[in-house]
């Protein structure tokens, strides 16, 4: 492939990845009835490895939430495969409300609600779900709709976090995951 073949592909599979990342930031044009401005495009979490095909989700266990430990983030939940799981700041958890939808919701799947979730170091009376744009059931966790990132390709993957400065890994209480604090350095504590 020549070099400007190259740089063009990456050129285009980056403007599409900012198109998916603006679909679902503060600024965006998602809606409640599903539907979105950003172009149905995709582009690989990095630019620099050409892919043909959009990001898909994980194959994992839908009605599992799980806690996990990050060297990053504290503790936070995963699916029951070990998918790191988001809440988006655009969602109102009280009353419940899912506003990732259309291209939003195919970079950020939702996690599918079930009668009887399997719970590991989750408190059940914080998990609940809420009935979509779409009409489908999705898993809640103290009010927050939960998704995965279709660019955390194995688990323990928390590439969503911080995307847009509206998607943030969730923890046991439905709370942001927030990047542990390092020591004051010089004793002037900054």
């Amino acid at each position: 492939m020549s070099d400007f073949r190259r740089t063009a592909l990456l050129a285009a599979s980056a403007a599409a990845a900012i198109a998916l990342v603006t679909a679902c930031d503060p600024g965006g044009t998602s809606d409640n009835a599903g539907g979105t401005t950003a172009p149905a495009a995709s582009a690989p979490a990095n630019p620099s490895e050409p892919s043909s095909a959009a990001p898909t989700a994980p194959a994992g266990d839908g009605t599992a939430l799980r806690t996990a430990s990050s060297a990053t983030l504290g503790t936070i939940v995963t699916d029951g495969s070990g998918y790191t799981l988001y809440r988006f700041d655009k969602d109102t958890a009280k009353p419940p409300v899912s506003n990732c939808n259309g291209q939003c919701a195919t970079l950020w799947p939702p996690v599918k609600a079930s009668d009887n979730p399997q719970l590991k170091g989750v408190d059940a009376k914080l998990v609940s779900s809420v009935t979509r744009a779409d009409g489908s059931k999705q898993l809640t966790l103290n009010g927050w709709p939960l998704y995965r990132y279709a660019s955390d390709t194995k688990p323990g993957d928390t590439k969503g976090q911080g995307v847009g400065g509206t998607w943030w890994a969730v923890t046991p209480s439905g709370g942001k995951a927030a990047a542990a604090a390092s020591p004051a350095t010089g004793g002037y504590g900054y």
